[in-house]
């Protein structure tokens, strides 16, 4: 298992192999800082990690009582899975954004709202129908609350605390809670899922604590150009390879987005339609066998591509339809 030291620092990545998706791995890191041990998310809830976690340790000389804090990057369960049995064996503090703690002890008010959220959502989007099977995900999980509620020793953290000498950076767009953690000294970067190099950016759609939709793809560039702005030598992602040349990739994941921007008013420009019409031309069978992500990106570039008035749309029937900006039409038509 590779080791990755500067002074008296040192990370033991612990990088657990899949073949769900693309994802390739979940990683999750161990640090120590000289003085501490830090626990940076915490896998899948799965077994085979939970061995692998506890070989790693073994292998470097410690036992789960060393660690002295959890720090989360996000609340997603491929980041929290081994928290329960981490917290079985010893209370460790977990820190985390404020909102992946009303997450995380799964809020019952919040999480009530956040089922209507996404029912009324798919309503407006004219998806409801399909959206059955995302939403009764939904349901279980209010019947399932108290089961899945992990009630811990939660220390809330913001942009421009300093975590055993990591600062935390906010940058929402995959999940409304992402952080970044970077130790300046050494230039090293913990991303969580923002940088991902065998992946789309991932921008995911939900709703802040009032019920409002958050915009994730606008949240997702302003992450990512932050990120690049970032004097980082390493950056740990949450999933495969770390990653020495981020800038380069951010980049080139920016000029991907423009590209799928480009794409989706390319088909508005055909026609007015709703986000579920425009994402089943755009996703083909993606829209049935991976609803809830796919719709998510829908959105996501509908909400920024409004942003910067480049559509509009007209509620009708209850539901939302999408045109290009009339400025744009204009543009679109030859001179002749």
């Amino acid at each position: 298992m590779q080791i990755i030291s500067s002074q008296e620092h040192q990370v033991y990545p612990i990088i657990f192999p899949t073949s769900y998706g693309p994802l390739g791995t979940f990683n999750f890191f161990i640090i120590n800082d000289g003085e501490s041990l830090s626990l940076i998310d915490a896998g899948i809830n799965h077994e085979g990690c939970w061995d692998f976690f506890n070989i790693v340790l073994a292998e470097r000389g410690y036992k789960l009582s060393d660690i002295d804090r959890i720090i989360l990057t996000h609340h997603h369960e491929d980041h929290v899975g081994l928290l329960k049995r981490i917290l079985a064996v010893k209370d460790i503090p977990i820190y985390a954004h404020p909102l992946a703690i009303s997450r995380l002890a799964m809020d019952a008010d919040f999480f009530h709202m956040r089922y209507q959220f996404f029912n009324d959502l798919y309503a407006e989007m004219d998806c409801l129908q399909d959206a059955q099977p995302r939403l009764e995900k939904l349901r279980q999980t209010l019947k399932e609350l108290d089961e899945k509620r992990l009630m811990a020793n939660y220390i809330p953290i913001q942009a421009g605390d300093i975590v055993s000498g990591l600062e935390v950076i906010e940058t929402p767009g995959h999940s409304p809670d992402s952080i970044s953690l970077y130790d300046k000294e050494r230039k090293w970067l913990f991303t969580g899922d923002l940088v991902l190099k065998e992946s789309s950016t991932n921008a995911i759609i939900d709703p802040d604590q009032n019920g409002v939709r958050l915009k994730s793809v606008v949240q997702q560039r302003q992450s990512l150009t932050k990120c690049a702005e970032i004097d980082a030598l390493l950056v740990f992602p949450g999933h495969r390879n770390i990653i020495e040349n981020h800038k380069q990739l951010i980049n080139q994941k920016l000029e991907s987005m423009n590209r799928k921007a480009e794409r989706m008013l390319a088909l508005l420009a055909k026609q007015s339609q709703t986000a579920s019409s425009l994402a089943k031309q755009y996703y083909k069978s993606k829209y049935n066998t991976e609803f809830s992500l796919v719709m998510s990106e829908i959105i996501g570039y509908l909400d920024y591509l409004e942003d910067n008035q480049l559509v509009i749309k007209e509620k009708i029937d209850g539901v939302w339809i999408y045109s290009l900006a009339q400025q744009i039409q204009e543009e679109a038509i030859p001179e002749g």
